[in-house]
């Protein structure tokens, strides 16, 4: 790893400092948004440098010493306790001043469809659906259900939610892709493994999404929801089904007021066109997609849930996990996700010493 100059850290320190005096003498609102915006972005980064500052300058005060007749002994081993630890606080510094992708911070919108297996896969998507949500609960997010597909048996055929919180898209980015499972359904008499899979996809909620709709790219359809249970179903025409003819995507809400659907749905469809802006931009940057964590190809088998044998492995990174129960219940899909983290982070490392 490239050692860290004192130059590109006192840069760092300079402008948090800046930010601090320049907080303190305006009385612009909107200035002072702006800035305390980029000082909580800073105040960590700081915090790190700081501490590596530090202990660089303790071990050249120890070197001084360590010639000492009298403190001599006592400073070479302070020393070598001290440079030990030296890598570490580099690479912490390193890691957070790592260019930073603005959408991690933002919320997301979470979709998840069946997909080969039929009611199996259906079910499993709804079992993947709890278990995103389960996680989200842990962290302390807000899930919100904008439109949904039952299938006969308890299971979704697709389910679109936002998910509201701070890094909510940072955390689950590499969720996208294909889900597999491995399991025997309740319904097969004689025992055997089926395979089904379910597609996920994690769109980031950005506060400013710079597409263009024009409504000629437009078709708007009205029509009645056909939800489970409420007096509500099939009564009126609420549900809006909003298609981008020159994409072809489409986007549906089936809440209670047509207004508010076609609101949510305009909201889901520029985060759809806004991500697939993100992924071409991806795919043109990355050299070699094959080799990175979160390539965004949502063709990509990512996971395999194998019940039999109480498995989950996140074929990307080669994990292997046997605590699927806990996994799938969302209490640890923190496991999964810390190590997909870490993977990414140690190749944008990797990629800066090259």
């Amino acid at each position: 790893m490239p050692s860290l100059s004192d130059t590109r850290l006192a840069q760092v320190l300079d402008r948090f400092d800046a930010i601090e005096a320049r907080l303190g003498a305006t009385m612009d609102s909107t200035e002072i948004i702006k800035l305390s915006k980029e000082r909580s972005e800073l105040e960590p980064v700081a915090a790190a440098i700081r501490t590596l500052s530090d202990a660089r300058r303790e071990a050249a005060d120890l070197e001084a010493l360590a010639a000492d007749p009298e403190m001599g002994a006592m400073a070479k081993e302070e020393l070598v306790a001290l440079k030990t630890r030296l890598p570490e606080l580099e690479r912490a510094a390193q890691l957070m001043l790592l260019p930073k992708d603005e959408a991690e911070k933002a919320s997301a919108i979470l979709e998840i469809r069946a997909g080969t297996g039929g009611e199996e896969a259906a079910l499993f998507a709804g079992d993947l659906f709890k278990m995103y949500a389960r996680y989200a609960q842990l962290k302390g997010w807000k899930v919100e259900v904008e439109d949904l597909s039952e299938s006969d048996h308890g299971g979704y055929r697709e389910i679109v939610a936002t998910i509201t919180g701070e890094g909510v898209f940072g955390r689950l980015r590499f969720e996208s892709g294909v889900h597999r499972v491995q399991r025997v359904p309740e319904t097969e008499a004689q025992g055997r493994i089926h395979t089904s899979a379910a597609t996920v996809a994690v769109l980031p909620e950005v506060e400013t999404v710079d597409i263009e709709i024009r409504d000629q790219d437009l078709r708007i359809d009205t029509y009645r929801s056909s939800g489970a249970g409420g007096q509500h179903v099939n009564k009126t025409d609420s549900a809006v089904r909003i298609t981008h003819l020159p994409t072809g995507i489409v986007v549906t809400s089936s809440e209670k007021s047509q207004h508010q659907n076609r609101a949510r749905a305009m909201k889901v469809l520029a985060v759809r066109l806004h991500d697939m802006q993100r992924e071409k931009l991806d795919k043109e940057r990355a050299a070699d997609r094959a080799e990175q964590v979160g390539s965004g190809d949502r063709s990509e088998r990512i996971r395999t849930y194998n019940f039999p044998q109480g498995r989950v492995t996140d074929h990307r990174i080669n994990l292997t996990l046997y605590n699927l129960p806990e996994v799938i219940a969302g209490n640890a899909l923190e496991d999964v996700i810390e190590a997909l983290l870490a993977e990414d982070q140690a190749r944008k490392l990797a990629a800066l010493e090259g």
